[in-house]
């Protein structure tokens, strides 16, 4: 059993709007696959035009609290996780409330009076997916937020703490708290790449966080782009998955990388060895979304770590929440995991 908040995310928290598209509505908003970015003036038409089709859905999303959620969901320990980021107080931020107690997530929203809950356009074809995020609200969290004693409570809880990479676009003081707490009491900070452009454009922010991460995670494009902007000259995953795991590091802990290649391996890097595990095989008729894979592997793997099970366990625990994500609608899933 886990204890009770042994696991904190913080991130931007989305409400999903997801739906099936087609091609030419990828081309009119100048949107490619299996991408993630922020919105920008041309994609402001788009949440509504997805908001009107009939196959519509809303997920209380975002990186990191998909993750959480995912990790809930497989610990079935209730109040295990805790999440804080912000969200505006409309009728999506009442959603987006609902949504993660109904998850079973101990959630510290910093509520903003003025700016609208954040959301993200899931645009999905042929079961690969695209990301527009349209931070709003969550983009307007505080560290003032996490500093106040009942919030501070929960970091101090904590064992194991996960904020993704896009959350350096938004609160970076915020995460140099956590980050800092972790390394002074031997706790475990857990890290995302995240996107690409996180690794072209928020490049020095992201360099200031690398030294305290125990455990860093990210796909392959994510990786490669990683390479290209430090100009280490290679597109090997596992050449650059053990480059960044030797990176300096503040705590005596050897930094253990994770990349997943969605249907191809994944490899882990750690005191100088790569090692690759295998996905579980699906059929491509059982598809059907992507959207959140890669968060789900996260929240699987986060599950087995908080329980201190051996790194197969925690990889074998992330590639079975992917599978289950990606054979169902948006990052959803039953109400019990089968994981053995």
């Amino acid at each position: 059993m886990a204890s009770e908040g042994i696991l904190l995310g913080m991130g931007n928290p989305l409400l999903d709007i997801s739906a099936v598209v087609d091609e030419p509505f990828l081309e009119k908003y100048d949107i490619k696959l299996n991408n993630a970015i922020l919105a920008e003036e041309k994609h402001v038409p788009m949440y509504d035009e997805l908001a009107a089709k009939d196959n519509v859905e809303y997920i209380a999303g975002g990186a990191t609290q998909n993750s959480i959620r995912v990790a809930q969901w497989m610990l079935q320990t209730p109040g295990a996780t805790s999440f804080m980021g912000c969200i505006g107080k409309d009728k999506y931020g009442e959603e987006m409330k609902k949504n993660s107690k109904l998850a079973g997530l101990n959630v510290h929203y910093l509520e903003d009076e003025t700016a609208a809950t954040g959301t993200c356009a899931v645009c999905v074809v042929g079961g690969e997916r695209s990301l527009i995020a349209n931070l709003a609200a969550a983009n307007c969290y505080k560290s003032e937020h996490l500093q106040k004693p009942e919030n501070w409570a929960l970091v101090e809880k904590a064992k194991y703490y996960y904020i993704a990479g896009f959350f350096l676009t938004v609160s970076p003081d915020s995460i140099h708290l956590v980050a800092e707490h972790a390394a002074k009491n031997n706790k475990v900070f857990c890290h995302n790449l995240s996107a690409p452009f996180i690794c072209e454009f928020f490049k020095v922010v992201q360099e200031n966080v690398i030294p305290y991460v125990d455990y860093l995670f990210g796909n392959e494009s994510e990786a490669r782009t990683y390479s290209k902007v430090h100009g280490w000259e290679t597109e090997d995953v596992e050449k650059i998955a053990l480059k960044i795991s030797e990176l300096p590091k503040v705590s005596e802990r050897k930094r253990i990388v994770v990349i997943s290649q969605g249907a191809d391996p994944v490899v882990v890097a750690t005191d100088g060895k790569v090692t690759t595990y295998p996905v579980i095989p699906l059929p491509k008729e059982k598809l059907i979304d992507t959207n959140g894979a890669g968060d789900a592997f996260v929240g699987g793997f986060l599950s087995q770590l908080v329980l201190e099970k051996p790194i197969e366990e925690c990889v074998r625990a992330g590639c079975y929440a992917a599978n289950v994500i990606i054979q169902r609608s948006g990052c959803t899933y039953p109400e019990k995991p089968s994981f053995e």
